[in-house]
């Protein structure tokens, strides 16, 4: 689907000399001289590679067309992670590095959301909110709920994150998805 070059958004796949690219930043830029033009920043999803382009206003990109399918969370091997269609039970293998540190908050039977692009996984989308155990944290010191400050925890499952003094180990804690940051207790 081609879009103008001004309605280009942060997030957004794009079809660009022979690649799939993913928009990092855009900004919209009038010079006094000149015409109008999107200043893009983008990295492909197949390459690592990052990539700053500028786009005229008149001119059209192609946006990447993609499949987004429910699955539930089965297991992990070695370097993948192991999802199931719940409609039609076949199982798929994504790469553990396309997902990351993200990978660690998946429980099983986790609904997760999957993008494809020419039936090829591009990426998997948690839930914005997961439930997981503080499995240790420091001890809160008196006095110190004077300023909004956090103490670091570590998760049942490896990750670290700030959470506020009260919390304490075996506590169970949501976290934000996209954020890696404490919601609320539970």
């Amino acid at each position: 689907m081609k879009i103008n070059a001004g309605e280009i958004r942060v997030g957004m796949l794009l079809e660009y000399k022979n690649d799939l690219w993913l928009v990092l930043k855009t900004q919209h830029v009038k010079p006094g001289k000149g015409g109008a033009f999107a200043q893009v920043e983008m990295k492909s999803v197949g390459k690592n590679t990052k990539l700053n382009e500028r786009f005229r206003s008149s001119e059209t990109v192609e946006k990447a067309s993609l499949d987004e399918t429910d699955f539930n969370y089965l297991y992990d091997e070695e370097n993948n992670y192991i999802f199931m269609d719940p409609k039609t039970f076949e199982q798929i293998e994504i790469k553990k590095d396309l997902i990351g540190e993200k990978g660690k908050l998946m429980t099983e039977n986790l609904k997760v959301s999957v993008s494809f692009h020419n039936e090829n996984p591009i990426s998997v989308e948690l839930p914005n909110q997961v439930t997981c155990k503080i499995e240790t944290t420091d001890v809160a010191l008196k006095g110190q709920t004077v300023s909004s400050s956090y103490k670091p925890a570590t998760l049942d499952n490896g990750l670290n994150i700030q959470v506020p003094p009260f919390i304490d180990s075996g506590d169970e804690v949501v976290v934000d998805t996209r954020t890696l940051e404490y919601i609320k207790k539970i």
